[in-house]
């Protein structure tokens, strides 16, 4: 199966595939993909690729590739042989990461951890000198017990019960799942699995799960399950979720930069300085909570029911404020009148 890509996805596997090939000559084309992490559809459309490159437009200029008997071999390609190194930053950002994974009691092997961290710290030490020894911890409120549950059913192939906190909702529901994987996103540890409450794929934040235990269960997901793409974050819009439309004043254009949005309508020569954004969510709150706490930076177009329930929740925030106001945007107690009155 070849999964299609952008070039910007494409061209950095490309110029690592290369190097790799080169200190493997002889290499079997199946080994080479499992290793690779890539389909062996994949990696022969990629060497197919590679015949087109090289330094040069001349035929003896190009990269030279022969998969004959099922084994690569690739010639031409001394230029660019040599394996990529890590930045100061990328190896920066690797080790912060591993120290954190290091502190994650209940998810990953420990001692595979240490070693990978031990030869980035020794590789980094002779460029970043004492820089190259970072310590992370990764703190998002979920207790070491709940991973080490997630982990041990994993390991188990058991299914889980739990109590999950819904705050959009302010509810609490008791679930069945089945655990798939165990990741951290942005900061905070998710698990994923199928829930049997739903029927449907579902990402539990950990630090939400307020008790959970191994049920003598089979926790084999049913074949139709399918983890989800959280390259772009922990959200993915679907056409079922409604269609939001916002104005964004100036100093609040990182909205569109922030969330994943659908269109942006930038401000017209001699306009008014707003843009205009569309986006899906799943649950509007947190739009609610976004056009209230942004004094007006954020105004509500659509749907209209939205933008009638952000007017009336600020009309009783200023009620609950009280009207008198010493200065503009101030209360007369000095709070700030666009501040969430929840908060």
């Amino acid at each position: 199966m070849i999964i299609a890509e952008s070039a910007s996805a494409r061209v950095p596997r490309l110029l690592s595939l290369v190097p790799w090939l080169v200190n493997r000559q002889g290499v079997d084309i199946d080994q080479a993909a499992r290793e690779l992490g890539v389909s062996v559809a994949q990696l022969q459309a990629d060497l197919d690729l590679l015949f087109m490159c090289g330094y040069g437009t001349m035929t003896d200029e190009l990269i030279d590739v022969s998969t004959e008997g099922g084994k690569i071999f690739i010639r031409n390609a001394e230029t660019i042989a040599r394996p990529l190194r890590l930045s100061r930053a990328e190896a920066l950002t690797l080790m912060v990461g591993l120290r954190a994974l290091a502190g994650a009691d209940g998810v990953t092997d420990a001692p595979v951890v240490e070693r990978a961290l031990a030869k980035l710290e020794a590789a980094a030490a002779s460029i970043m000198g004492e820089g190259g020894k970072v310590e992370a911890v990764l703190d998002d409120a979920s207790t070491a017990d709940t991973r080490a549950v997630v982990a041990d059913a994993l390991k188990a192939h058991l299914r889980l019960h739990l109590r999950y906190h819904v705050p959009a909702r302010d509810e609490s529901t008791e679930r069945d799942v089945d655990p798939m994987r165990l990741l951290g996103i942005e900061g905070r540890w998710y698990l994923e699995g199928w829930c049997h409450r739903a029927s449907d794929t579902r990402l539990f934040r950990l630090d939400r799960i307020t008790t959970i235990e191994i049920l003598d269960a089979d926790g084999t997901p049913p074949p139709d399950a399918r983890t989800r793409d959280l390259s772009a974050g922990t959200f993915v819009a679907s056409a079922d979720h409604p269609v939001i439309t916002l104005d964004l004043s100036t100093g609040w254009e990182w909205v569109a930069e922030y969330y994943p949005v659908e269109s942006v309508d930038l401000p017209q020569e001699g306009g008014p300085a707003t843009r205009r954004v569309t986006l899906r969510a799943g649950e509007t709150g947190w739009v609610r909570r976004l056009a209230l706490r942004s004094g007006g930076g954020v105004r509500v177009v659509a749907p209209p029911e939205l933008a009638h329930e952000v007017s009336a929740a600020a009309g009783r925030a200023l009620a609950a404020y009280g009207r008198t106001q010493t200065s503009l945007g101030e209360t007369g107690d000095g709070t700030a009148a666009n501040e969430d009155p929840a908060r």
